[in-house]
């Protein structure tokens, strides 16, 4: 069995509700969607058990209503993708710098670009956007504008 599998495998085996949804994407990439509610139990299983202690990014996306965000983990040259979504403007994140102390500036990218607040991320300058750039516009979000900052005078 090769070392994907046997990772595939560990996930299915704990996590009874992947059973089916956990795809092999390339020799050496596994990616899976979890809802938020279950996300910190794979997360902190990912991390503690099969030793995914390197966070490469969080991939922030718009669905309509909800947002969605891969944490791209790996360990040992494999890449594990969970996927989960929120529901925009209702739901906010909670941080993984407990797990991963660089997640900060991920973290501050996908609330500048897309808004979604994360609960527990320790304070710091905003990221990408520069300070004057308008409240409330998120330049990632389908529904969003650029021409308000015509109205508004450019960022």
């Amino acid at each position: 069995m090769s070392e994907l599998a046997a990772l595939k495998q560990k996930l299915e085996e704990r996590f009874v509700y992947l059973n089916g949804g956990i795809r092999e994407q390339g020799e050496r990439r596994l990616w899976t969607e979890v809802s938020y509610d279950l996300f910190f139990e794979v997360l902190d299983f990912a991390v503690r058990e099969l030793g995914f202690n390197a966070l490469c990014t969080i991939t922030g996306l718009d669905e309509g209503e909800y947002l969605a965000f891969i944490y791209h983990l790996s360990q040992g040259g494999i890449v594990l993708n969970l996927k989960t979504r929120v529901v925009k403007d209702k739901e906010n994140l909670r941080t993984v710098t407990g797990y991963f102390p660089g997640a900060a500036i991920y973290e501050r990218e996908v609330t500048d670009l897309l808004g979604v607040k994360v609960e527990g991320l320790p304070s710091g300058v905003r990221y990408p956007l520069p300070d004057d750039w308008p409240t409330g516009q998120y330049p990632l979000r389908k529904d969003w504008d650029p021409k308000v900052l015509d109205q508004k005078g450019s960022a």
